[in-house]
This record gives C-alpha cells, sequence and structure tokens, in this order.
C-alpha cells in the first residue's frame, strides 16, 4: 500500500466519524429544541406574546414565531423557572423576545417578566410584576406648590427682635 492510500483512508475514517458525531450531537440538539419549544412553558408564553397589546402596537398582529425557542427551563419537585428567548414575527417587523415563566406548587406557569429588543438595541418591556394592576391617576400639586412658593418667598428670615416687639404691639392694639 502506498502512503497516498493509506492517508485517503485515514482522511475518510476520520470523515465519518465527524459525520457520525455531527449526526448524533445534531440529533440530541434538534431533541432539546423540540422539547422546549413543545413545553408548557414555551406554549405559555407564546400565549402571552400573541395577546400582548404593547407588542401589538409596535410590530404589528403576532402573525408567526421563529422555529428555535432557547433558553432554559429548571424543574426541581412541584416547583420551576424558564428564560425562553423566541423570535416574534408581526405584521410590521420582526423581534427577538424574552420572556422569564415560574410556576409553584405544580400550579400553571405564570409570566414575570417579558421584553423585546427594538431596533435600536434597547430593551423594551412589556410586562413588570410590580405595575399596579389599578390604573390612577395621580393628582398634579405643582401649581399649589407655586402659590405656596410665592407665599414663602414674602417671608424675612431671620426675624429681628425688633420686628417681634413690634408685631407684638400690633397685635395687642388689635385685641
Amino acid at each position: 500500500m502506498t502512503t497516498k492510500k493509506i492517508v485517503a483512508i485515514v482522511v475518510c475514517i476520520l470523515l465519518a466519524l465527524v459525520l457520525i458525531v455531527g449526526v448524533f450531537v445534531g440529533g440530541i440538539m434538534f431533541f432539546v429544541f423540540h422539547q422546549v419549544s413543545k413545553s408548557d412553558a414555551a406554549i405559555v408564553a407564546r400565549s402571552f406574546l400573541k395577546s400582548n397589546e404593547r407588542l401589538k402596537q409596535d410590530i404589528g398582529e403576532v402573525t408567526a414565531f421563529g422555529w428555535f425557542i432557547t433558553g432554559n427551563i429548571n424543574i426541581q419537585n412541584s416547583s420551576g423557572t424558564a428564560t425562553l428567548k423566541l423570535k416574534v414575527i408581526g405584521a410590521r417587523k420582526t423581534v427577538n423576545a424574552t420572556v422569564d415563566l415560574i410556576y409553584r406548587n405544580g400550579k400553571d406557569w405564570r409570566v414575570t417578566s417579558a421584553s423585546y429588543t427594538n431596533e435600536a438595541g434597547q430593551a423594551i418591556e412589556l410586562f413588570n410584576p410590580y405595575e399596579s394592576k389599578f390604573k390612577f391617576q395621580i393628582p398634579d400639586f405643582r401649581s399649589q406648590l407655586s402659590d405656596y412658593r410665592s407665599q414663602i418667598s414674602n417671608l424675612k428670615f431671620p426675624i429681628s427682635n425688633s420686628e417681634i416687639d413690634e408685631r407684638r404691639r400690633e397685635s395687642s392694639v388689635l385685641v
């Protein structure tokens, strides 16, 4: 056997091994991505994004989602957390969204935060769990403050002893 034949055989064996490992790793990755995209957490995340009014205003009606959902889902006993990253395809544009979810005591997944990245690279919040669900308007006290400021500006500090004595005399004369 010549050296060229030996090198060709070794290269073919190495290529076959790389192909087998690639197919095996690719199969595992496909299985993981498929499991994440079909999970209850992903279903809740897609449902949340599809019905989110802020997202609809910015990108239009959600028409589809990307093929892969990446992120992680951690489940221990009857509690779990998940952070999922999805490509959201809207009527006007496509954005990348991140949704954080949680579930406790075996109950359904709940969204704890969600955002998407706009063209400028800024994260736009879609859900803030600390926002009040009751919308109310805080009264505007600025106009009253300006009235108080004008009254305070008329005061003279410190008041001297002679001014205090004069004010006492004026008040005693009035009584």
